[in-house]
């Protein structure tokens, strides 16, 4: 008896051991199959998020770049709708075939496309920018898996030529690369939008999540005249293609507010092919420099006149040359020794009556009335790239004599225009002007700064009406209508060699009109003209008839 019993515990304790055995790789397995479903949630919300992202994308919407317009309303700058055509080289079955259908469509060679659709491990090709939409209508009923279009903007110029050095060009990222539509890029541009959009494995949109709508960019309003524009780069470019000039600038200014009515530069370009002719893309009448030669004399009179030197028929005995420290000026036409009144020393343009007042006035005054008129500082009006000019860098007891006849100082076209504006305006010199608006807030002209009396400039004034009544301006003379200017002929410098270049001149003129109630400064510069070189012959005329259409169109009385 005591046997059996002793084998049923020992049975019984080893069912015992494999039932607990038993209960622990259950337990086990539980925690296995728990630690597994963990895994598996963990992985599955990782895995969603990455099929999410793989199947929504983010496509960016481009702002509406505001118009550029001139003062009337014409339109010189506008965005015009176009598509962009992207592929996703990953996801294309044949990427030869589909760089072939998208060349023949496109008409792109089909080499150098299926290159870059021939990348698998690319995600985005861009095959094709700012094309016109019905292109890419004509891409999407191909049908393509892993080819789509985006909308995107393309800067047009209907106007062409008209004042293209002035308006700039927006790139092939519509953002404004030169001119006016680089300086007010921020207020043209716009802020671009975005929406996320849902896509099939092939990158069809399917439905959009969610999206930001872009800010549309603010218009500009220029003070640019579209018709006295047209008109001055016409006459400018006759003139030039005339005296067979290498280059030549004009501006039309109102002096009362700083506005610049027309600024013409020749050669032209075309706005919509800017990039490809950059030689002649910059904007002359504020980028380029040159001596200005006679006009800069009304500077020397005025000064000397503010500084009560001189009074308008104080006499000089005047020989036909003066020598100034180390350096003999000479007239530009041969003459007796004679008496010249200060009128007539700027009527008649005399060098040596220029320099004598100079010696008058001495270096440092000259160097301030230099500096009042605005001459070696930018004018304000802020567009890219403007020069200061360049004043002596070195100043010797010659300079004395050359600077008041416009030697050895350069200026730009646009700071010879508001000099010309603030005698005009009575003394005060105003802030060139080109944008009248931005976007619905008026741009007000500043309020100018007093430069000189406005007795002095009544003065100066009647002095360069003289000079167009008998003077070296007589070509600007304008039927029923009181006019004032002054002739400019400036030898060139050569850079190379020093000195002045042989045969190489600017003639320039510059002119305002009615006299007697200032309404218009007009300046025309011309770069290297050949068979007449003086400014009364090249210029003059080209400022007379510019100032008789804007007359006209202006509706100026007599």
């Amino acid at each position: 008896m005591a046997v059996r019993r002793g084998s049923r515990r020992a049975a019984g304790a080893a069912a015992d051991g494999r039932v607990r055995l038993l209960r622990l790789a259950l337990l086990l397995c539980f925690l296995a199959i728990a630690a597994r479903a963990l895994w598996l949630t963990a992985s599955s919300s990782g895995l969603t998020a990455m099929a999410q992202r793989q199947h929504e994308r983010t496509v960016a919407l481009p702002a509406h770049r505001g118009d550029i317009l001139d003062r009337g309303g014409l339109v010189l700058a506008v965005g015009k709708e176009a598509r962009t055509v992207y592929a996703t080289p990953r996801e294309l079955k044949d990427p030869l075939q589909a760089a072939g259908e998208l060349a023949r469509v496109l008409r792109l060679k089909a080499e150098p496309l299926a290159r870059l659709l021939e990348d698998r491990s690319s995600w985005y090709a861009c095959v094709a920018r700012q094309i016109d939409p019905a292109q890419a209508k004509a891409v999407a009923a191909l049908d393509i898996p892993g080819v789509g279009s985006v909308p995107e903007e393309k800067r047009q110029y209907p106007m062409h030529r008209l004042a293209a050095q002035v308006i700039g060009y927006a790139g092939v990222d519509n953002k404004g690369l030169a001119g006016l539509e680089a300086q007010y890029e921020e207020e043209l541009a716009g802020k671009p939008g975005s929406e996320i959009v849902a896509c099939d494995p092939s990158g069809r949109i399917l439905k959009t999540v969610r999206a930001s709508e872009p800010v549309t960019g603010k218009s500009l309003r220029l003070t640019i005249d579209s018709d006295i524009q047209f008109t001055a780069e016409r006459v400018l470019g006759d003139t030039v293609r005339r005296f067979h000039a290498k280059a030549g600038a004009a501006i039309v200014m109102d002096p009362r507010n700083g506005e610049i009515l027309a600024m013409a530069n020749v050669p032209t370009v075309d706005a919509n092919s800017y990039g490809k002719d950059l030689e002649h893309a910059r904007n002359r009448a504020v980028t380029d420099t040159f001596e200005p030669g006679s006009i800069f004399k009304v500077v020397t009179v005025a000064a000397a006149l503010e500084e009560g030197l001189v009074k308008p028929d104080t006499k000089f005995r005047l020989k036909p040359q003066i020598t100034v420290g180390e350096r003999t000026i000479h007239e530009a036409h041969r003459r007796k020794t004679e008496t010249f009144t200060v009128k007539r020393i700027l009527a008649e343009s005399s060098n040596v009556g220029a320099a004598t007042l100079g010696v008058k006035l001495g270096r440092e005054r000259l160097l301030q009335w230099l500096d009042r008129f605005g001459l070696g500082r930018l004018t304000g009006v802020g567009f890219p790239y403007e020069a200061a000019g360049i004043l002596p860098a070195y100043w010797t007891e010659s300079t004395t004599g050359t600077v008041p006849m416009g030697q050895g100082v350069s200026v730009t076209a646009l700071q010879m225009a508001a000099v010309y504006a603030a005698i005009a305006n009575g003394g005060v010199l105003m802030r060139p002007r080109l944008v009248a608006q931005i976007g619905d807030q008026v741009a007000p002209p500043d309020e100018g700064t007093r430069v000189i009396s406005a007795e002095v400039a009544d003065q100066v004034l009647a002095m360069m009406n003289d000079a167009v009544m008998e003077g070296t301006g007589t070509h600007f003379q304008i039927a029923g209508y009181k006019a004032a200017g002054k002739t400019g002929t400036a030898q060139k410098p050569d850079p190379k060699r020093g000195g002045y270049a042989l045969g190489k001149y600017v003639a320039s003129f510059v002119g305002v009109v009615p006299s007697d109630h200032p309404r218009l400064v007009v300046l025309v510069s011309v770069d290297e003209p050949s068979g007449a070189i003086y400014g009364g012959t090249v210029a003059a005329p080209a400022a007379h008839d510019i100032a008789v259409f804007t007359l006209q169109h202006l509706k100026i009385a007599p």
